[in-house]
């Protein structure tokens, strides 16, 4: 029953029996394809950002810590030791949370840029025992 359906909608889409996606927008002379092409890429080089980051931010995170590292000798009840530690208290918890949020956000990346390609090769693949096309 779906396989007549899907005949049918190919025998109204003209003699070339190819789909394209209206948003794919027309072959021409401008080097388009007509067809909507997915690319790993972008996805890819989103993950490897956020991988860097995490990694930075650690990096920053040591750096903190090491420099504020003996501060404190010396400066017993200044005022200016407790904003110090506030705002190395500050610091540490945004960049804690810049790293969860990269480090959560990398494998999401990339399991999207294999799972997109997968599914543009099932689509493909089903799509081509419609048309005739292996």
């Amino acid at each position: 029953m779906y396989a007549q359906s899907w005949q049918r909608l190919l025998d109204q889409a003209g003699p070339s029996g190819s789909m394209s996606l209206a948003s794919a927008g027309p072959a021409g002379p401008t080097g388009g394809s007509g067809e909507l092409k997915h690319s790993a890429k972008p996805w890819s080089d989103a993950a490897g950002a956020a991988h860097s980051l995490q990694t930075d931010t650690a990096t920053a995170k040591a750096k903190l810590t090491s420099a504020h590292a003996g501060a404190e000798a010396g400066t017993a009840g200044l005022a200016s030791m407790a904003a110090l530690k506030s705002v190395l208290a500050s610091w540490d918890k945004r960049l804690s949370a810049v790293q969860a949020e990269c480090g959560a956000l990398e494998p999401v990346l990339r399991e999207t840029a294999w799972a997109q390609g997968e599914v543009d090769a099932g689509v493909k693949s089903a799509l081509a025992q419609y048309s005739g096309k292996r």
